[in-house]
């Protein structure tokens, strides 16, 4: 019977986390491993492709060529995940495949110019996720506590629930980038490889781990006085990180049998959670000041609600999915990244105007130390009888960011549409997004903006 039980909780977490809005998916592609189903794998793939049009940042050019504009396809993320239940305790996990993948860029390592091996071309499949773990008290022998450990590369990251964020069921196109605010410096794709601890006590939920970051070796530049200081990210002999996040779960607990969060849950839950994180390294950065080099901690902190909550009749529900979260990032003085995604534009050696401080294409000043406030919210319409798979969830989304280095805010704003076809296993968005443009610091020359449609697919 406990066999039995078991079972029927491990199938209960998988269905909840990937199959919102559909019933029809079940457990997914499960092999059983034994007879009773208790020791299976589980195989998930997904592709996401977009079709973009975008204003480019003055000083753009692309393949050489001078422009303004851009309108490309590409593969955002093709990947498959895989994970094994060895025994009632002992699991097993692999995440793998290719992200970011252009015309112009994103192809193997060293791919460039024209040919069979040309730029854009082959990317490289890489591991995104690759740790075992071992319950030590299952959710069964404890009525209000349990604890599993693991080790390896891993997305127990901590700070936010977006740094945790499934990229299968987002409420937007896709995430803001600064809920990932290492990414690929200290970390690989949103992962460290260390030790990780997950659990519930009632309806707290927490996740913690300490983690040996990617060794950067940026070398900063050499400034005459204190007050500009830019930190870079150089880390020498990397001392080990520490992150935790932790969850108040109000109504409808959550599973945390993988660790990736849900966007939206189209309906099919009463959530509404209250979480806080961190996330710190030591001498992590570096500054330099009349010669003498400086170390910097990195320390992170954030704090968010999240709420998803079904209403009207049970035959044509609808529901309201919100998610608000702020962040304080210390990188060390005046520490800014700049990042554009899927980026297919270059710095343009023939302009002659005055080009934006961010970079060419659709880059923008994403992360740094300074704070920043990130808001979305969108609303599930009720159900078609003619069609009753198909749904409609308009949304939108507020960035604030405020950053040392930059002296001056901004304000930049996402609105769009998802069309579910099948819940998130079928979908097509639609989202315009807006980005500030500086031209000097403390001074923006207005915004631009990009348009994408997304096709996804998961199964």
């Amino acid at each position: 019977m406990k066999k039995i039980a078991l079972n029927v909780v491990l199938l209960l977490f998988a269905k909840l986390s990937f199959a919102q809005g559909s019933t029809d998916y079940g457990s997914g592609l499960k092999i059983n491993i034994n007879p009773d189903g208790s020791k299976y794998m589980r195989v998930i793939a997904w592709n996401q492709i977009w079709l973009r049009s975008t204003d480019n940042n003055p000083g753009s050019a692309i393949n050489a060529e001078s422009a303004s504009s851009s309108f490309d396809i590409g593969n955002r993320r093709l990947r498959f995940l895989a994970y094994a239940q060895i025994s009632k305790r002992y699991m097993v996990m692999t995440h793998f495949g290719i992200n970011n993948q252009t015309f112009t860029n994103g192809g193997a390592s060293g791919t460039s110019g024209t040919g069979g091996y040309g730029a854009g071309k082959k990317p490289g499949l890489f591991f995104h996720d690759a740790w075992n773990e071992y319950a030590v008290v299952l959710p069964e022998e404890s009525k209000d506590f349990s604890l599993s450990l693991g080790g390896g590369l891993h997305y127990f990251m901590g700070l936010s629930r977006m740094t945790m964020a499934s990229t299968l069921n987002f409420l937007a196109v896709d995430a803001p980038i600064f809920n990932w605010p290492l990414i690929e410096n200290s970390d690989q794709f949103a992962r460290q490889i260390g030790l990780f601890a997950k659990g519930k006590y009632g309806k707290l939920e927490y996740r913690i781990s300490f983690n040996k970051p990617f060794a950067t070796n940026f070398v900063p530049t050499d400034v005459p006085t204190a007050d500009a200081a830019i930190a870079v990210d150089n880390s020498g002999n990397t001392h080990w990180s520490k992150a935790g996040y932790f969850e108040y779960q109000f109504f409808d607990q959550e599973s945390n049998f993988l660790p990736f969060k849900v966007g939206t849950y189209l309906g099919t839950k009463r959530v509404f959670n209250v979480g806080a994180g961190f996330y710190s390294a030591p001498d992590a950065t570096r500054t330099s000041v009349a010669g003498e080099l400086k170390k910097n901690n990195i320390n992170l902190f954030a704090v968010d609600t999240f709420l998803d909550m079904p209403f009207g009749t049970a035959k044509n529900k609808a529901a309201v999915t919100a998610y608000s979260v702020f962040y304080n990032f210390d990188f060390g003085p005046n520490y800014l990244r700049n990042i554009g995604i899927m980026n297919v534009s270059s710095v343009d050696p023939t302009f002659t105007g005055t080009p934006a401080l961010a970079g060419a294409g659709n880059a923008q000043p994403t992360i740094g130390t300074g704070n920043i406030w990130y808001t979305q919210a969108g609303f599930l319409l009720p159900s078609s009888k003619d069609a009753p798979k198909v749904r409609v969830q308009p949304f939108a989304a507020y960035t604030y960011k405020n950053f040392e280095r930059l002296d001056a805010p901004s304000s930049q704003f996402d609105f769009g549409t998802n069309l579910l076809l099948d819940g998130h296993h079928a979908k097509v968005t639609a989202q315009y997004s807006t980005r500030p443009v500086y031209t000097a610091i403390g001074q923006k020359d207005g915004s631009k903006g990009e348009f994408t449609l997304q096709l996804q697919i998961y199964l």
